[in-house]
């Protein structure tokens, strides 16, 4: 339920936001009021505005007619929309209003009638290649546990004040994501942690909103069918560091690029972005182990977080590997960065046990012996990541089921075959979602990739996710380690353009009772 606010009308929003009227609007047309804008004619209430613009498949416009009989009281467009409409007839009867560029001002406009929540709100973004998921989560733990009302918007669910929802998008289009917030504001939510993609920033669905406290996890190759290259993925994450979208900011500065982005924030806007990290001793915090080295262990990793003037914080975390370490700190230090005190931020994450969320699908372990563990890597990077962190822990065999998504950017995938030779004992090469292309083509490719890195390597093709998921749990000893990859918290499998319900997990607990269940989670 959205948020009530007051009405805008028409006339206001077109002057404000250089909207002209199309041919023939109805007389009067200025005087309509409008209580939400909606771009999606499924989601359009009585009172609100319809947007229909280009779409990856279809113009918008082509649903105004369904919007209208939905309840809308007016129709934004562009030329393009204008011309599919054919007159003012064809949107029912409603005022119709054109703009050149719909996604350029649907934001903006969204925001100014939902009344601009974001700015009644403490809002906090994470950005980066992997780690973005579980860093919100750590983030709204901690603001949970200073006794903060919370949201939450990612790429598994949305929350509101406690109540959950699968998410869409890890970031919602622009008119949803402010209908949103204000639905938040409307719930008594005083904090938001949200993940902000790429494409997200690319396209400008968070316009207009400036957060307090913006973080960046790191940068791996990812998305290059969207971005093209590296370079103008790295410019769309970093263009939530400017002062445009953001008043402070945290980079984690473990990888080049990290150190790269906060290098260009220095020099552009100084004093404005801290750096935090494991490894780097010049960071403004750096985080460090309890005891003289790191522990290699599945749980209780605790480290303290040390500041250049001395300051220290002591918490831990709970989810394996350093890499979760890393997202722990900087998590901790964005909250820090948005004004809470060390001495209120570290007594509230001790009696909340750490920053030790759960993730679904974020390296959750679903059983002990053998250990299976199901993650979302889905990239060289994060596979790198989640393979590094379970195998000193490993007292058997780590083996690994993966796969590459279809129709997405194929250069990962002879560098995610390596990670997986290089790294496991075993591999199962399967399908993850193929999308539109042909699933044994990119099998064969992962496979290819596979044996050339390693000839010598064990691996082997099993088409079916689910079986392969049960090979690999009916196989393992029970001092093995099982890694299900690339799906994460996922519950939908897109083969030829249709979905198919697949959940890794639900696949490992019904293979894990095949073996008895005896140490199922």
């Amino acid at each position: 339920m959205i948020a009530a606010q007051p009405a805008r009308s028409l006339g206001d929003l077109a002057a404000a936001f250089e909207l002209a009227p199309a041919p023939g609007s109805p007389p009067g047309w200025q005087a309509v009021t409008v209580h939400g804008v909606r771009a999606d004619n499924r989601r359009v209430t009585p009172g609100d505005l319809f947007a229909g613009h280009v779409g990856g498949h279809v113009h918008g416009a082509r649903f105004a007619g369904a919007a209208v009989d939905a309840g809308a009281v007016a129709v934004l467009t562009d030329p393009a929309g204008l011309d599919l409409l054919g007159g003012p007839e064809q949107a029912r009867g409603v005022p119709v209003l054109v703009a050149q560029d719909v996604p350029a001002v649907l934001g903006p406009l969204a925001a100014a009638v939902y009344g601009r929540p974001a700015e009644t709100l403490r809002t906090f973004a994470v950005t980066g290649t992997n780690g973005k998921t579980t860093t919100a989560y750590m983030l709204e733990h901690a603001l949970r546990a200073l006794g903060r009302t919370t949201g939450l918007i990612g790429t598994v669910e949305v929350r509101v004040a406690g109540r959950g929802q699968p998410a869409a998008l890890t970031t919602p289009q622009p008119a949803d994501l402010q209908a949103l917030l204000a639905d938040m504001v409307g719930a008594g939510v005083q904090d938001l942690a949200m993940e902000v993609s790429s494409h997200a920033l690319g396209l400008g669905r968070v316009d207009p909103v400036v957060f307090d406290v913006a973080g960046f996890t790191n940068l791996t190759q990812d998305h290059l069918d969207f971005h093209g290259t590296l370079e103008d993925y790295f410019a769309a994450k970093a263009s939530l560091f400017t002062s445009a979208r953001s008043r402070r900011g945290v980079v984690l500065v473990d990888d080049d690029w990290g150190r790269r982005l906060a290098q260009v924030c220095e020099r552009e806007r100084p004093g404005d972005v801290v750096t935090v990290s494991t490894t780097d001793a010049d960071a403004d915090w750096r985080a460090e182990p309890h005891d003289a080295d790191w522990r290699a262990e599945p749980h209780d990793t605790d480290f303290r977080l040390v500041h250049r003037d001395g300051t220290t914080l002591r918490t831990s975390t709970g989810l394996p590997g350093r890499f979760n370490v890393a997202n722990a700190a900087l998590a901790a230090v964005m909250v820090l960065t948005s004004g809470v005190a060390p001495g209120d931020l570290e007594p509230a994450l001790a009696a909340a046990g750490g920053l030790t969320p759960t993730v679904p699908g974020r390296m959750e372990e679903l059983s002990t012996r053998p250990r299976v563990v199901v993650d979302f890597a889905h990239n060289p990077g994060a596979l790198a990541q989640a393979v590094e962190a379970l195998r000193p822990t490993t007292a058997g065999r780590l083996v690994l089921v993966f796969g590459a998504t279809g129709s997405r950017d194929t250069a990962k995938r002879p560098e995610m075959a390596q990670v997986a030779v290089d790294g496991a004992d075993r591999v199962i090469v399967t399908d993850d979602d193929p999308h539109d292309e042909p699933a044994e083509q990119i099998r064969a490719e992962v496979l290819a990739a596979a044996r050339a890195h390693a000839p010598g390597a064990d691996v082997r093709e099993v088409a079916d996710r689910a079986e392969a998921i049960r090979v690999a749990v009916l196989e393992a000893d029970p001092a093995d380690t099982v890694l299900v990859a690339g799906r994460g918290h996922e519950t939908v499998q897109e083969i030829s353009g249709v979905d198919h319900h697949l959940d890794d997990r639900e696949e490992v607990r019904a293979a894990l009772a095949l073996r008895g269940g005896e140490s199922a989670r």
